[in-house]
């Protein structure tokens, strides 16, 4: 039997991939380091033991068998270095977002990347799950025409007694959060955002002038001259009933497509009709880790391009870097 491709699991403080994956042929969580009690036992619920348990990052490194790390480091301010680190070692890496905090940091895991002759990835799988996918083709076949203005929404819970205070623990509202905006409005449209303006506040928060900001506007200018908007918040009140509350609105000079509620409703308009929910019962959407896995192993295709797979980071960076910050009275 072919040797399965090994995946080493790192942190748990964020989407970490354990409860994901299937075992198969090609698939094997071979190892684990800090994850959390409750990821654990989700894990052996599920059937996946027989994976070694490491106390370090380094020690998981060591381990010679291990094609890819999984990294959800457990303070996302390290988690450049430890991608660095794990580069360095001959592994492949697959990261939370945000991967980076800095561009000069993406500069530095991609030219370690090149060095180490291995692969750096984004879990940048925003738009690789329905109804994003199906928007997505409905937008790039021309349903709407040109595309002209875009709106997108992220909308998090508050947790002001939970959520980071601090920034670094897990990148913040622009970085953590607005990373996934900017993935469905680039993702689905094809478009990139060339310039971005960024207000954001600490009201509502317990320290009402610092700490965690609570919510942010955005203003965007697109490749093709068109332009955007997005809200983006922890906000998002319990009566929702879901954790993310997502929109995203695409205007084109042919109609308009939107998702609403979550990902709960969607709707394509033309100028001629009503064409009501977009067809995702025969969707042709992969599950975009093991996409990667399948490049990695097989030397099959990319699902996006490396540029178009970190665009959004670049983008949410730069919001960050420039962003205006309201003074509340």
């Amino acid at each position: 039997m072919e040797k399965k491709f090994k995946i080493g699991l790192y942190g748990s403080f964020g989407h970490q991939i354990g409860l994901e994956i299937y075992e198969d042929d090609i698939t094997e969580i071979a190892a684990v380091c800090k994850l959390s009690n409750y990821f654990m036992d989700e894990l052996k619920n599920l059937g996946k033991g027989g994976f070694k348990v490491y106390a370090t990052l380094d020690e998981m490194l060591e381990d010679e068998e291990l094609d890819l790390i999984s990294l959800c480091s457990p303070q996302r301010c390290d988690q450049e270095d430890d991608a660095i680190k794990c580069l360095k070692a001959g592994k492949h890496v697959y990261a939370e977002k945000p991967a980076a905090f800095t561009e000069d940091g993406i500069a530095r895991i991609l030219d370690a990347a090149k060095k180490a002759g291995k692969e750096f990835h984004e879990m940048a799988d925003s738009v690789y799950v329905e109804p994003y996918w199906s928007v997505r083709k409905a937008v790039r076949d021309g349903k709407v025409g040109e595309v002209v203005q875009v709106y997108v929404q992220k909308s998090y819970p508050m947790n002001v007694n939970s959520r980071p205070q601090n920034e670094k623990k897990d990148g913040g509202l622009v970085r953590q959060a607005g990373i996934h905006a900017i993935r469905f409005l680039e993702h689905i449209t094809g478009l990139t955002v060339e310039k971005v303006n960024v207000c954001q506040t600490h009201l509502g928060n317990i320290n009402p002038n610092e700490g965690l900001f609570t919510a942010s506007s955005w203003m965007m200018e697109l490749s093709n001259g068109g332009v955007a908007s997005a809200c983006i918040n922890y906000l998002n009140p319990r009566g929702f009933g879901r954790w993310g509350n997502e929109s995203v609105r695409i205007f084109g000079t042919e109609g308009m497509i939107e998702i609403t509620d979550g990902g709960k409703h969607t709707h394509l308009y033309t100028h001629e009709e009503d064409l009501g929910e977009v067809d995702t019962a025969n969707s042709d959407c992969k599950d975009f880790f093991m996409e990667i896995v399948k490049h990695l192993k097989f030397g099959s295709e990319l699902p996006m391009s490396q540029e178009e797979e970190l665009h959004p980071l670049r983008v949410v960076i730069r919001a960050f870097d420039s962003a205006k910050v309201t003074s509340v009275k």
